[in-house]
């Protein structure tokens, strides 16, 4: 049983563990065999910390030999995507500007997970500073998707949703600054939650648009991703955007009755779409209705502006965010006889080209005589996306969507054609411009056997409602 550890999800392995059926270091050592077995083919860590996790490992063990009591996750190796601090562990955002950087100090996050007794067993390859949907645009090499070796596992995540789709990590955490949770998730058939933004600490989150980020779970199923949103939850006072509110476990929702329950189908979300995505979606509202929940069609009609406002709103904030990496501070710096020559060289070598690209971008909406035209019309427009879902939301309890208008690419098929990788994110975008929580739980597998994910968003702090839902989609077999 040893080597097959990697294969269950953290509370099976927390069972075993309290009941001393296996040791922390058994847990650990199973995901090693695993990640040198697959990581050649699937390129999903930037960085291991195999001997840390073994030494952490250990101190678990002596601890249940005592009898002493541990947490949910205590001794459950996890994978953390390199834009989130490591206290000793190099942090690079997959991007050549930050070769070396190692931070003082852990994310929130990341300390709650340690303090919860969870193990770090990597970090995960992603698109370079989060920008992109396929994970191809990383200085370390594309990662693979665990079910074909020749498509995407969706990005920016896609180090994270990869390392637990092919059970690399138990547990992963990601960033979702337009999808990059949610989109890899959907790709790599496993579990993917944007949470409400505040409910979960930024501080320690290398950002890439302040208004839009969010760390979340990557995870096998949805009740381990309630565990793992217990651990990372919660006001902190580093971070100035962290909402207050009394701490919540959430796994005390996943079986609520949902009967009865408002179910809305935006149908600006089922046009366009592959007909394979629109079927499985379809065939699961079937399931539903068999459970006397309610299904109803809403209209979103600022849909259609919502991919533009992201990218420019997106691509100022990362602007501006980046303008710190010029080589004075921070990990690479490339000499020069002037200050601006170090910076120009510097920028010029350290940063790809999606990313040249959206500073480029973003520097253009906020110039002098263009902020009014681009950004501040953005924002407006914004205010009125987040319009559509409050009325929508005063009609139903959550919506329902596809996570991706299509199943995953080929790798490659997009890299020239940045519109067309840029409206990958068009489901999922909206919920990064409100502010509202969404999950990608797997829904079906199309006939070449990839995985097609379903989106659920809720209103502001309703991440029981939809971890709720989800639970009792997941249940839904025959409709799966």
């Amino acid at each position: 049983m040893n080597n097959e550890i990697y294969n269950f999800p953290s509370y099976k392995i927390h069972s075993l563990l309290k009941k001393k059926e296996i040791k922390a270091e058994d847990v650990v050592l199973s995901c090693i065999k695993r990640i040198e077995e697959k990581e050649p083919k699937i390129n999903a860590f930037i960085t291991k910390t195999f001997d840390t996790a073994l030494a952490d490992a250990k101190a678990i063990d002596k601890k249940i030999a005592k009898d002493e009591p541990i947490s949910p996750l205590s001794g459950i190796p996890i994978s953390i995507k390199d834009n989130i601090c490591t206290k000793g562990i190099e942090t690079t955002c997959a991007s050549h500007i930050l070769s070396g950087f190692i931070p003082p100090y852990d994310a929130t996050v990341v300390k709650r997970l340690k303090d919860a007794g969870a193990i770090i067993i990597g970090k995960t390859n992603m698109d370079e500073f989060a920008f992109g949907s396929s994970c191809e645009h990383s200085c370390f090499g594309t990662t693979k998707n665990p079910h074909n070796l020749d498509y995407v596992p969706g990005g920016s995540s896609g180090g994270s949703s990869a390392s637990v789709a092919s059970c690399e990590a138990i547990l992963s955490l990601g960033s979702d600054t337009g999808g990059s949770i949610r989109q890899p998730a959907s790709f790599c058939g496993v579990v993917g939650l944007k949470p409400t933004y505040g409910i979960v600490s930024r501080y320690g989150l290398i950002a890439f648009a302040s208004s839009l980020d969010q760390i979340g779970p990557l995870t096998k199923d949805v009740r381990d991703c309630a565990i793992l949103l217990n651990a990372i939850s919660g006001f902190d006072e580093n971070d100035e955007t962290s909402i207050k509110q009394p701490k919540i476990d959430y796994t005390n929702s996943l079986d609520n009755d949902i009967s009865k329950m408002k179910i809305g189908i935006p149908k600006e979300y089922f046009e366009g779409i592959d007909g394979e995505v629109k079927d499985a979606i379809m065939n699961v509202l079937k399931g539903l209705s068999s459970l006397n929940v309610e299904i109803i069609e809403v209209s979103l009609p600022h849909s259609q502006y919502a991919i533009p406002v992201y990218y420019i709103i997106a691509c100022s904030e990362a602007s501006s965010n980046l303008a710190r990496f010029d080589g004075v501070q921070y990990g690479l710096r490339e000499e020069d006889k002037s200050l601006f020559g170090m910076y120009r060289k510097t920028r010029s070598k350290g940063f790809g080209d999606e990313a040249k690209r959206r500073i480029i971008l973003g520097t253009y909406a906020l110039s002098s005589g263009y902020y009014d035209a681009y950004y501040l019309k953005a924002q407006k427009v914004r205010s009125l996306i987040r319009k559509d879902f409050d009325d929508a939301f005063s009609k139903v309890s959550l919506l329902i969507t596809p996570t991706s208008p299509t199943p995953p690419f080929k790798i490659g098929e997009k890299t020239e054609d940045p519109l067309s990788m840029y409206l990958s994110d068009i489901l999922t975008v909206s919920s990064n411009l409100t502010g509202y929580p969404a999950i990608s739980i797997p829904c079906k597998k199309t006939k070449e056997g990839l995985p097609i994910g379903l989106q659920i968003i809720g209103h502001y702090l309703s991440e029981g409602e939809i971890l709720s839902l989800a639970y009792h989609i997941e249940k839904l077999e025959k409709f799966l």
